[in-house]
């Protein structure tokens, strides 16, 4: 008797519309037409006789026993990407696709740095890039939709493997007015809480920010504006508040143009560390650990 099994890409055009929860957003992840992908899932319930998804206008709902085959499509095609990560593992280092989401507190700093080495030392690497918040970035990770994260510490991205890559001082940003009031390090209690500008929640910077000062009173009255660093340093520089900018973005030229000044942050935790992590028992631990040195390197070298 012949068995017929669902397919990965089946189970692929699944997994997409249970997290995109719109068949035309899932098409668009998958890279297919929608058409294509409600045919694939079609064929997967009329393969093992069951409804997944209950289709109307407006909602796509998954009936329960749809969720927990959701749960198991997930593990199988992590699975199924382990075999093709064990297969790269055995060839040459660095090389075939590797998919890397990046907070976006990191990425436009970090990434045109390190893009032009890795294109340079290891052109057999394909490297899929995706900017992402620190949460949604660890939700990819466990999920496989990315093999690593480079993210900022401390954050809970779950029992993952970590290389830190190195430390990113945390400075304050004044307005050229306030900023002649001193040349030196800032104390927490120098900062006007009712003017702080910080990114909103969901970008770990802020929490990181909050944490370096160590002052309740900043978390109750911050003014949470949005998730760019850029527009925050323009309204810094309109003299509408103060805000606190990772080293790694004042280095890249964040401040270029302004006439804010950064002085560096006296506090015990004025600092984040930036860390490349995997999920454990990867079969491209080693890969990941290449890439981890030469992200750290790269670092040293632009100082």
């Amino acid at each position: 008797m012949t068995t017929y099994l669902p397919t990965l890409k089946q189970l692929q055009y699944l997994v997409a519309l249970r997290d995109a929860g719109h068949f035309g957003r899932a098409a668009e992840a998958s890279y297919v037409t929608q058409s294509t992908l409600s045919a694939g899932i079609r064929e997967l319930e009329t393969l093992i006789g069951v409804t997944l998804v209950e289709r109307t206008r407006r909602v796509v709902r998954f009936t329960p026993l749809g969720e927990s085959i959701v749960d198991k499509a997930r593990k199988v095609l992590r699975e199924a990407d382990e075999l093709g990560d064990m297969a790269r593992a055995a060839g040459r280092p660095l090389s075939g696709e590797l998919r890397m989401s990046v907070i976006p507190t990191i990425a436009p700093f970090m990434l045109p740095r390190i893009l032009p080495r890795l294109r340079k030392d290891y052109p057999e690497l394909r490297l899929f890039l995706r900017e992402e918040p620190s949460a949604a970035a660890c939700e990819a990770l466990h999920h496989g939709r990315a093999d690593c994260v480079l993210l900022a510490l401390p954050y809970a991205c779950g029992d993952v493997e970590i290389e830190t890559l190195f430390e990113d001082r945390l400075f304050v940003a004044f307005p050229e007015d306030e900023a002649k009031r001193g040349s030196g390090p800032v104390v927490a209690e120098d900062i006007d809480e009712a003017r702080l500008l910080l990114l909103e929640d969901g970008h770990c910077l802020k929490d990181h920010a909050l944490s370096a000062c160590a002052h309740p009173e900043l978390r109750g009255h911050a003014t949470m504006l949005g998730t760019s660093l850029h527009t925050i340093v323009q309204m810094v520089d309109n003299g509408l508040g103060v805000t606190m900018l990772p080293e790694m973005a004042i280095d890249a030229g964040i401040l270029d143009n302004t006439t804010i000044d950064a002085r560096a942050l006296d506090a015990e935790n004025a600092k984040r560390r930036i860390a490349l992590v995997w999920r454990k028992a990867s079969p491209r631990e080693r890969d990941f650990r290449l890439l981890a040195s030469v992200l750290a390197d790269t670092n040293v070298r632009s100082i």
